[in-house]
């Protein structure tokens, strides 16, 4: 396993490399966002982990152009910030984690072999209901552009159309044992593919069954 690790405080960075390299994860450091985003471009990494507030780049530009290049390489953001609209604009431009400062780095590991251990989606190619299509391929909705967490909800309400996926399942397919921990952030996810379909101007709708879970349904 190997990531890539950008933090411009070095002290930290050195640290958590080698906390990491004793659990065996050999680790990559990049101290500024321009030598980051040329790393992560690399594409060589498990996963890449990236601190918000660098020099030259940001780590949410490293990770727009990431994206943008598409690389799909799972990113865990790191920042001292604890507002919510921070958290739901890394997740909206394809954040696969969040983790707030500081931490300990058994939850840093934890995370990564988290997202390491999800088994990736059964490929269906192409998913259609009414008048949406998404596409597996590419991880697109009527051609817009999903993140990898946003793909797996879309699938699991695609696959049953017009029924209840049970919130807890739910969780258990895209988050993986570590699924309670991010049951907080389901319905950003949500809210995002809700956005989609008013954008793309769906007859199509994602309801929240309160107590249960959620269901795709025209409207």
């Amino acid at each position: 396993m190997k990531v890539l690790y950008v933090e411009d405080a070095q002290f930290l960075a050195t640290a958590v490399k080698s906390n990491l390299e004793k659990q065996g994860i050999s680790t990559d450091l990049a101290f500024d966002g321009r030598d980051g985003l040329d790393k992560a471009l690399k594409n060589i990494y498990d996963c890449v982990i990236l601190d918000i507030m660098l020099p030259k780049m940001s780590g949410t530009d490293i990770l727009k152009r990431m994206r943008a290049k598409n690389v799909t390489t799972p990113v865990i953001m790191l920042s001292a910030l604890h507002e919510v609209e921070s958290k739901v604009a890394n997740l909206d431009n394809g954040a696969d984690d969040y983790l707030a400062k500081p931490f300990k780095t058994v939850e840093l590991v934890a995370r990564i072999k988290a997202l390491l251990r999800r088994p990736p989606v059964k490929k269906y190619s192409k998913l259609v209901f009414s008048d949406l299509t998404f596409d597996e391929t590419s991880m697109t909705l009527n051609g817009e552009q999903l993140t990898a967490k946003e793909s797996k909800i879309i699938v699991e309400l695609l696959r049953t159309p017009e029924a209840i996926v049970n919130k807890e399942y739910l969780l258990a397919k895209v988050w993986g044992d570590d699924g309670a921990g991010e049951a907080n952030y389901i319905e950003t996810y949500v809210s995002r593919i809700r956005k989609i379909l008013k954008k793309v101007k769906s007859n199509v709708n994602i309801k929240a069954v309160r107590g249960l879970g959620y269901k795709i349904t025209e409207k």
